[in-house]
């Protein structure tokens, strides 16, 4: 009996049976519990048939199947298709464990489930290598190693062109934009010989990008060194990759320098505009006076002369006097009057607009042409129009006629166009932006891409989720939404409730005010809270921590660098000391740089820290690392304090910007932060227990709310129930996917007031009940009806994580009002929103949880300017993927600090009395755990008499005694002053006098 508990027990923990093997302490505690008696302190032995007698009945009992030859090849399957994805072994073990408790089987052993995982890597690997030695022909070979020289060859001057293919220029220069173009031919030049055999390996996007990394990473002596069949793997891979990566940087480019023209034209235009307002301002005041003297005095003298008691040919001779007098004047002035009329007309206006753009089309033809000349467009998915121009471009190799196609044009642009001579420059300008304008808004696509392809290339295929529908809908936890109709009318009905109880509410809601007429506020009461000591006194004062310490303490008691694996390693190879873990983490996370980090260590050599960075330091590594950490954390009690309910947690988001100090297309302008430089925008997330659980990188110029699913979805330690941003995460499409995906949004919208408010019902039904907020619209059911089907597909695709939300939402957004899941997705979302603007203004204790979970994200923002403290804190690395790693190591750095300020105060609650514990924990309940004040990032200061020595070798007297007359005696010229004005140049930069 005892024996059958425990095996029961263990069973419904781990869903596993342990073959009788149990903890004697566990055998003692059953024994006691249920005052068994048992004979002998010994545990029994436990007969096999018994064994399998007992794990049988538990098996009928909870309804679950043992593992059979179609499970063990289900699981092979399952494997296989993540390990084509290149997941990481642990994780596809793990999946597969979640996969089997799921399908309500027996979680078989460790070792049988590792065996699994290693044929299904073993599988993929061999299907690879045969395609390569079956499909790759002579050619194809000869191809690929022409990327490679012999790095053995003693004439090898050239370098090989893998070389200047891995490192791709970022600016927007003409010439590097050339470059790049080139660079990007060249493959895909490769890349369509080796198109039959690429769609035979049929490579996931990620695994292209693993082996891609790979050779990346790798130099050419190396790469040349492999195998042959595991050298054109990872070659053609990179094929793959870099020429995507190529192209999308060509877009990224065309972008770019469009929308710098475009702005810059339109600054041009506003300085005219304004500078024509004063010109204009001096002509009104000169025509004011012009009426004045010679058109007002005419009408008083026709005026008085009808008044007269004259006869009326004596009045027509003195009206006729007065409008003869000063004839000229008047008629200049109506010319004048003309003249203005016709500046100051909209015409006008726009045609000096695109005067200016087209002065500006050339520095803009020397960016776009060649990009436009070559890149490729899906021509069945784009605008036939715009697609027409384009290739009339493509195939007049850029030279533009005047019957060029127009019909992409709208009239007044085509008006413009039209006249004795035709304008190509700005022809080219206009084409140029709405081939922008098109990528942008889906209307051009392109399908080597990973960025810029039709929106249904990223979803579920169509055929695909018609035959799958209810296993994805399973899948993806969507069966409570299969159809619309119940769904609708349950929230009818609540929304109905929410108007009722929210206005019959509201004399009793003291934040609530009325201004005026449909504009109303709410205010957000202070939450009570008690006295306490400042949380920041609890830690050390006097004596400050160092970052290094921190993050080996907190590596004691989490392992997180057991994540930190070499990328594609095939040989065992020994790791590096933990301590430079710590070194790359630091000189990344702190914006210090890997040279400023080993020149100031003692113990670092700069090349072993720099092959650790490159090969350790991948982004789903950091990921990993951080995960780990927060599994730690999560597994904490103290963590709870902030949690204002156990069985939800409230969750946050929000953007910081840094300054790039190298070019970068990633980055963009933002003149309120970066002035005339540019910059990205890193997006945290954070819960109320100051876990922060996930960063990316993204331009300055894009919207949060592309990203906000990102964070939610990419977890799997901290599970969110109610996340809020500020108002640039909000759209009504994050409020329909949310709703759908099970999770709760709740963001802080400037002016409620002006957000209109849906219902199912009429208007008049509120208003005859004197009801103060009212709707002011009806929901389109019948629009969500029609597109509920691929609302559902578009939110399984990404459940499923078969695309990014935030590459969805960015196409699904550019399409905007042409789209009709755009239009059917915002519909649906206009009723979330509108229950939530409702709860809100109902429930202060939400608005109060909502303002102090937006407080700790901007608190933790603060704190990783601190860290950043390195390079101005400024972000040195140009490639997305560089600058997310760079903020996953700040993320670390912040977490380890979390960490170690948990662990303190635990520590400290330990060893403290009673009365001091109280006092403890209301402090930490009140304050923050993220404080940094006691943390020494900047490292410590040598003033030993060794190191206050002068390294460099100064002769003072040499130098103090230096003039500029021995620059003479060298007889470097001079350039003479010859004129007034440069003398006072001179005397302006050179305090000195003149020469």
């Amino acid at each position: 009996q005892i024996l059958f508990v425990l095996q029961l027990g263990y069973f419904r923990c781990r869903q596993k049976f342990f073959a009788g093997h149990f903890h004697s302490d566990d055998f003692d505690f059953i024994n006691q519990k249920y005052g068994f008696s048992s004979s002998s302190d010994e545990q029994p032995v436990y007969p096999r048939p018994t064994i399998a007698r007992h794990q049988n009945l538990i098996l009928d009992f909870y309804d679950i199947r043992s593992i059979e030859k179609s499970g063990q090849e289900f699981l092979f399957d399952e494997a296989l298709s993540l390990v084509r994805r290149v997941v990481r072994p642990d994780k596809i073990f793990w999946q597969l464990v979640d996969k089997i408790k799921t399908s309500k089987l027996v979680v078989p052993s460790y070792h049988w489930l590792v065996s699994i995982v290693s044929q299904a890597v073993r599988a993929n690997e061999q299907r690879l290598f045969s395609v390569i030695n079956e499909h790759l022909t002579l050619e194809h070979k000869q191809l690929l190693d022409s990327l490679l020289v012999n790095p053995t060859a003693e004439n090898n001057e050239i370098s090989p062109p893998l070389k200047s293919l891995k490192q791709p220029f970022h600016s927007l220069k003409a010439s590097h934009i050339k470059a790049n173009l080139t660079d990007w031919q060249f493959l895909q030049t490769i890349y369509q010989a080796l198109a039959p055999v690429i769609s035979k390996l049929g490579l996931h996007p990620e695994a292209a990008r693993f082996y891609a990394q790979t050779v990346l990473k790798t130099d050419i002596f190396h790469t040349a060194r492999r195998r042959p069949e595991s050298r054109y793997l990872h070659l053609s891979a990179f094929v793959v990759f870099q020429t995507f990566r190529l192209q999308d940087m060509l877009v990224d480019s065309l972008l770019q320098s469009v929308q710098t023209t475009i702005n810059s034209a339109t600054q041009e235009y506003r300085e005219q505009y304004f500078q024509k307002r004063l010109e204009h301002k001096k002509l009104f005041h000169l025509l004011l006076e012009s009426l004045q003297i010679n058109v007002f005095p005419t009408f008083n003298l026709i005026s008085q002369a009808l008044r007269e008691a004259l006869s009326p040919t004596e009045k027509l001779i003195l009206i006729e006097s007065a409008v003869n007098n000063r004839l000229t004047e008047r008629e200049n002035l109506e010319l004048q009057v003309d003249s203005l009329a016709k500046e100051t007309s909209d015409e006008q206006t726009e045609a000096e607009f695109y005067e200016i753009l087209q002065r500006k089309s050339l520095a803009l033809q020397r960016r776009a042409s060649d990009i436009v000349r070559f890149l490729k467009v899906d021509e069945q998915n784009g605008n036939s129009g715009l697609v027409a121009a384009l290739r009339n471009f493509q195939n007049k190799n850029g030279t533009i006629e005047k019957n060029a196609p127009q019909d992409f044009l709208s009239d007044k642009e085509k008006e413009l166009l039209q006249g004795k001579s035709f304008p190509v420059s700005l022809y080219k300008a206009l084409l140029f932006q709405k081939i922008a304008g098109g990528i942008k808004s889906g209307t051009l696509n392109f399908t080597n891409s990973n960025k810029y392809r039709s929106l249904e290339d990223y979803l579920i295929p169509a055929a695909e989720w018609e035959t799958n529908r209810p296993f994805y809908l399973e899948k993806s936890a969507l069966q409570s939404f299969e159809n619309f109709l119940p769904l609708a009318t349950e929230l009818g009905k609540v929304t109905d409730e929410l108007f009722q109880t929210t206005n019959r509410r509201l004399p009793e809601n003291d934040c609530f005010q009325f201004k005026e007429t449909n504009s109303w506020t709410i205010s957000t009461p202070k939450e009570d809270s008690e006295l306490a000591k400042p949380l920041k006194d609890y830690f050390p004062k006097r004596s400050v921590v160092s970052l290094s310490e921190i993050l080996s303490t907190v590596q004691q008691a989490t392992g997180f660098l057991a994540e930190l694996n070499r990328l594609h390693s095939t040989t065992a190879r020994p790791k590096p000391p933990n301590y430079v873990f710590f070194a790359g983490i630091v000189a990344l996370g702190c914006e210090l740089g890997i040279a400023k980090v080993t020149h100031t260590s003692k113990q670092l050599g700069e090349t072993e820290l720099e092959n650790t960075v490159n090969w350790y330091f991948t982004l789903d590594n950091l990921r990993s690392a951080n995960r780990t950490l927060l599994e730690f954390l999560d597994s904490l009690e103290i963590p709870n304090l902030y949690r204002r309910a156990s069985d939800k947690l409230h969750t946050s988001s929000d953007g910081q910007k840094y300054e790039v100090s190298v070019p970068s297309l990633n980055a963009n302008y933002s003149f309120k932060y970066f002035g005339q430089n540019k910059g990205v925008s890193v997006y945290s997330f954070i819960d109320e227990r100051h876990l922060l659980f996930y960063s990316t990188v993204i331009s300055s110029s894009e919207r949060e709310a592309a990203y906000v699913i990102d964070g939610l979805l990419h977890n799997e330690v901290i599970k969110s129930d109610i996340h809020s941003t500020d108002s640039h995460g909000f759209t009504e499409v994050v409020f329909a996917v949310t709703h759908l995906l099970g999770f709760t949004f709740a963001p802080r919208l400037k002016k409620l007031s002006k957000h209109r408010l849906y219902s199912f019902e009429k208007r008049k039904v509120y208003e005859n009940q004197g009801f103060q907020i009212l709707p002011k619209a009806y929901i389109d059911t019948k629009l969500i009806e029609e597109n509920w089907d691929q609302i559902l597909r578009f939110v399984a695709t990404i459940k499923l994580k078969r695309t990014s939300a935030s590459q969805l939402f960015k196409r699904l957004n550019s399409y905007s009002n042409q789209h009709p899941l755009y239009q059917a997705l915002k519909e649906f979302g206009k009723i979330i929103k509108t229950l939530f603007i409702l709860r809100y203004v109902d429930d202060p204790e939400l608005r109060q949880s909502i303002e102090k979970q937006l407080n700790k994200i901007e608190h933790a923002q603060r704190f990783a300017k601190a860290i950043a403290f390195g390079n101005g804190q400024e972000i040195s690395q140009a490639e997305k993927e560089d600058q997310e790693i760079t903020a996953e190591c700040r993320r670390l750095i912040e977490n380890s600090v979390i960490c170690w300020n948990y662990l303190y105060l635990t520590h400290k609650l330990t060893k403290s009395i009673p009365s001091e514990k109280t006092e403890l924990l209301k402090a930490l309940k009140e304050g923050s755990i993220i404080t940094w004040r006691h943390v020494n990032f900047y490292g410590e200061y040598d003033f030993s008499d060794e190191k206050l020595k002068d390294s460099i070798g100064f002769n003072l007297p040499e130098i103090v005694g230096w003039k500029m007359e021995e620059k003479r005696e060298q007889k470097i010229p001079v350039k003479p002053i010859e004129t007034e004005d440069c003398k006072k140049n001179y005397e302006t930069f050179l305090p000195f006098g003149d020469f």
